[in-house]
């Protein structure tokens, strides 16, 4: 920008230097064309009255030459001016300042001939005989006579041309000067104009390089100030367009981001533009390294990569289930969709993968759970209609056969109604549709209530339970709810120890080592730990991951002839997690099993 307004300068400073020269070369002129013209008129004057004072004579040439030549002398003493008479056919007759015998003829000057037309005549030349410019002014004797001699007067210009030479130096010197008022004068007008288009550049080039904050700052009327708001208003649009987009691109990326299902974009060359998080998990493969390459170089099932080659070239959408065993076993649902830009353009495949494997699990479960539900629920239903029948058949006329066969109707009942209360129970647990209300509980009288309730059953099957819980623990729960919990553990272990064997619940505060004491010196604790243990046959360590699975028995003949549901430790786990809790189980075959529920004391 600094050269184009050294341009600017010199171009401004230029067209005044010629405007100044041209304006001197005419002045020159000018003055020199006046300067003349005023000579000119002057001589005339000065001829003029020569004509009165000298008389024009005729005769013989030698007594003709001595008197013009003295004539000439005597005015050219009087005026300084040279004078020459010169005769009708061009003969010297006398001269100022040369011998006329010596001149030659003078008919073809060019102030001759145009004297003798009656008009004043006038040259400007280099005189041979005085070696000067001189101007020449000749007239007519007589205007009216084709025939008259001619008087001559004759001036040096080297005064003139001083003259002028002066004029022409006092020229070039303001000439000069005005060049340099000019120069500065042109560089400050080129300042102005280039330095808006200096900051209209710089804001230019910043917008450029997208920084669209960029503002052109100063305000004026003219062509460049619209030129600057353009840019302004453009930079404004463009900002306000940026933003947007910036926002729907982060927008956009937040979404794909936190997407369940993965989505990847394919071009219609077969190259991944687009991998979000959810599509690296699932297929275990980086956006930064696979972004740009071709689908087929990603390290993926075969059968993924027909797909894709397939929808690219039927342009239709597909859809399937596949399990994937990289980077974990999955089966994903995998939808290509053909994608086609405003004007028809195919622009590729968008595969979308969802993680159906614990639906598809969920599913599963439901179909076992209404199997087991209906298995469990036709044995008892079976049992009290076969032995109804009996009874109808005639059995009921043998009292003792009739007492045993109701009994055992009754018992089916029973267990139907609780496994029925169960199925209910569980339901609502797992719907959430249990309000738990917590209130501080005190562990020792709370585990020494809840035992005596099983008491009796233990007295008959002659099974020690012990307890071990210090005084003054508490803990926030629901009261009723924790004592479903302990009820059910405790009801298991009794049932699955012989007879002779113990129970024992054991409770203990688990200490953090960096709480502080609290008010009377004692530690504090965040959590409960309640051990349920008994002697028991134990658990199969191939059974444990299972057993808090809804109707499932490590021994399916013990359990119903203890009338268990199948359905008491799902519903402890459930009830343990809505304590925010966890249970644990450890368990040996023919030396026993242990329970660890592990519960927050504060909710």
């Amino acid at each position: 920008m600094n050269s184009f307004r050294m341009r600017l300068t010199l171009i401004l400073v230029a067209m005044i230097g010629i405007a100044v020269l041209a304006a001197g070369l005419v002045m020159g002129k000018v003055y020199r064309d006046n300067h003349q013209e005023d000579l000119q008129d002057s001589m005339v004057r000065e001829m003029n009255i020569i004509l009165q004072d000298v008389p024009w004579k005729q005769g013989n040439p030698d007594e003709l030459y001595g008197y013009y030549t003295n004539e000439a002398k005597r005015i050219e003493a009087l005026t300084g001016t040279r004078v020459t008479f010169i005769r009708a056919d061009g003969v010297v007759l006398g001269d100022s300042d040369h011998d006329p015998k010596t001149m030659e003829n003078h008919s073809t000057r060019a102030e001759v001939v145009k004297a003798k037309t009656g008009s004043v005549g006038r040259a400007t030349r280099f005189s041979d005989t005085l070696h000067e410019n001189m101007l020449y002014v000749a007239i007519a004797v007589n205007k009216d006579d084709p025939n008259s001699g001619i008087i001559r007067t004759a001036l040096s210009l080297k005064k003139a041309d001083e003259s002028v030479k002066r004029m022409w130096t006092g020229l070039l010197i303001g000439l000069l000067v005005l060049f340099i008022v000019a120069g500065l004068v042109s560089y400050r007008i080129a300042r102005n104009l280039t330095r808006p288009l200096e900051q209209i550049t710089r804001v230019s080039k910043r917008i450029k390089n997208l920084d669209y904050r960029a503002r052109v700052d100063f305000q004026s009327n003219d062509e460049i100030g619209e030129l600057g708001s353009s840019i302004n208003a453009m930079a404004d649009s463009l900002q306000v367009q940026m933003t947007r987009i910036h926002q729907n691109e982060r927008q956009l990326a937040t979404v794909l981001d936190n997407m369940i299902n993965g989505v990847v974009m394919i071009d219609a060359a077969g190259k991944i533009v687009l991998l979000n998080k959810m599509a690296e998990d699932l297929l275990g493969i980086s956006a930064r390294e696979q972004v740009g390459h071709h689908f087929a170089s990603v390290k993926q099932q075969y059968e993924l990569a027909q797909m894709i080659q397939e929808t690219l070239e039927r342009r239709e959408h597909l859809r399937e289930e596949m399990t994937f065993y990289f980077p974990e076993e999955r089966l994903l649902d995998l939808n290509l969709v053909p994608i086609f830009e405003d004007d028809d353009d195919f622009g590729g495949v968008l595969l979308v993968l969802q993680d159906v494997t614990a639906i598809r699990r969920l599913e599963r479960m439901r179909s076992e759970f209404v199997a087991n539900v209906s298995h469990e629920l036709k044995t008892p239903v079976t049992a009290v209609k076969g032995f109804a029948e009996t009874l109808l058949g005639g059995a009921v006329d043998d009292p003792e056969t009739a007492r045993s066969f109701l009994q055992i109707i009754f018992d089916e009942s029973d267990r139907l109604n609780r496994l029925i209360g169960d199925i209910l129970e569980l339901s609502k647990i797992e719907s959430r549709r249990v309000p738990l209300l917590f209130s501080p509980v005190e562990l020792s009288s709370f585990i020494g209530k809840t035992v005596e309730l099983m008491s009796a059953e233990a007295v008959r099957k002659q099974i020690r339970v012990s307890t071990v819980v210090e005084e003054g623990l508490y803990v926030e729960a629901d009261e009723d709810r924790l004592r479903q919990i302990i009820v059910n553990l405790l009801a298991n272990g009794i049932a699955y120890t012989a007879e002779g064997g113990s129970v024992s619940v054991v409770v203990e505060p688990v200490h953090d080592p960096n709480l502080t004491l609290d008010d009377e010196g004692q530690e504090n604790y965040e959590h409960i730990r309640i051990h349920i243990s008994d002697t028991g046959m134990g658990i199969p360590k191939k059974d444990l991951p299972r057993i808090f699975e809804r109707f499932y028995r490590v021994d399916k003949a013990r359990s119903r002839s203890s009338g268990g549901t199948g359905l008491g430790l799902s519903i402890v786990k459930h009830l343990v997690e809505l304590h925010k809790g966890t249970i644990t189980v450890d368990s040996t075959l023919g030396v026993g099993t242990t329970f660890t529920i592990d519960l927050p004391v504060l909710q």
